[in-house]
């Protein structure tokens, strides 16, 4: 399997690009603003066709380029439908500060010729990869996780899945709960129902910051640690 990742923006939101080599199909997770360019030089370099771009959630720090890639390579868009209004009124879901800073752009938001709607505990076979689709609402109502095999498909043993996370977790932290549509006890259950049964070989690939994996975050995340130890603290404001 070939993941290319990489920081997009002035939020610095990961998006990836996923095929099963050279040469073949790929599907687009999370492109972002400025993450366009980014798209376009790794299908260039590894001769990609892009059939499917991914949402994790409707911020506009993730879905900024949705329309232009998916148009360019007539691609097909996915997002879940509690999230979907988002494609045309990001401001919907943005703090007062980014809407703000947005106002006077003249950017124009419209959805993808080809969008479908994502539900849980979906199988996707997109680009030759199968894709389990976990709903995690909290750090918005229609949050998403996208899971994929990773051992069977490269012959190792050390890694078993790789899980897109978006904003839900991130290395030592979580997704924020104040901006619309967030909720703190929502999201805490999204990550004890949907995370921490997970294995501990599963690679996180968060919106934001550096790679980890659930065994590390169920050891040194403190946010998991008190859902283990049955508390609930307040998330960290981190994603847009």
């Amino acid at each position: 399997m070939f993941i290319a990742g990489f920081p997009a923006g002035p939020w610095g939101t990961n998006c990836y690009v996923v095929s099963t080599g050279p040469g073949n199909e790929c599907v687009v997770v999370d492109p972002g603003k400025d993450a366009a360019s980014g798209v376009a030089e790794v299908v260039r370099e590894h001769r990609l066709k892009p059939v499917a771009v991914l949402v994790t959630h409707g911020h506009v720090d993730h879905m900024w380029c949705v329309a232009p890639v998916a148009g360019t390579y007539d691609a097909t868009a996915w997002i879940h439908p509690r999230d979907r209004h988002l494609l045309t009124d990001p401001m919907a879901g943005m703090s007062r500060e980014t809407s703000q800073m947005l106002l006077g752009t003249g950017q124009q938001w419209a959805e993808p010729d080809d969008v479908r709607e994502l539900s849980d505990s979906q199988r996707l076979e997109l680009a030759g990869i199968e894709f389990t689709v976990d709903h995690t609402p909290g750090h918005t109502e229609g949050s998403v996780t996208f899971r994929t095999p990773y051992g069977a498909m490269t012959g190792t043993t050390d890694v078993s899945e790789v899980m897109f996370s978006g904003d839900l977790l991130f290395a030592g932290s979580i997704g924020r709960t104040d901006l619309p549509g967030g909720d703190t006890p929502t999201i805490m259950r999204s990550l004890r129902d949907k995370v921490l049964p997970l294995a501990d070989d599963v690679v996180v690939l968060p919106g934001h910051g550096e790679q980890t994996s659930i065994g590390r975050e169920r050891a040194t995340n403190p946010y998991l640690l008190d859902l283990l130890d049955g508390g609930t603290p307040e998330p960290a404001a981190r994603g847009l």
